[in-house]
């Protein structure tokens, strides 16, 4: 089971950190307007979190041969027939709510910074003013 469960980790955690770099881009792109940037990147947070929620949900019903968890796994590594489909979906099912606590925390500290910065004097910029 342990190899199993680090094949899931890899391959939910690969793509969490795609995510979390498009987020870290975005935020950037930003970077005239902290709390505009924060927010943003907080508001994408909350998605990726939806997101590793809903594929934990459909995680148990998904055919187990079809993920990318499954194609990583060498022959002899994969159980057997009558146990792989509740092992792997649960072992998904564990990486991706493991992944959403962690994007819970990350949107949770991203909007609370944005709530704060206004406490110590910084609040949005006008891009275009002159």
């Amino acid at each position: 089971m342990d190899r199993l469960q680090i094949v899931a980790y890899q391959t939910v955690g690969r793509a969490v950190g795609f995510a979390g770099l498009a987020i870290l881009c975005i935020m950037l792109g930003f970077a005239f307007d902290p709390i505009l940037a924060l927010q943003s990147g907080g508001l994408l947070a909350l998605l990726v979190l939806a997101v590793l929620l809903l594929k934990a949900q459909l995680a148990l019903t998904a055919d187990h041969r079809r993920t990318e968890m499954w194609i990583y796994l060498r022959d002899d590594e994969k159980p057997r027939d009558d146990f792989a489909h509740w092992a792997i979906s649960t072992v998904l099912r564990d990486a991706y709510l493991w992944f959403a606590r962690w994007m819970a925390a990350v949107a949770v500290a991203l909007w609370g910074i944005a709530v704060l910065l206004p406490l110590f004097g910084i609040g949005h910029v006008d891009a275009f003013a002159s």
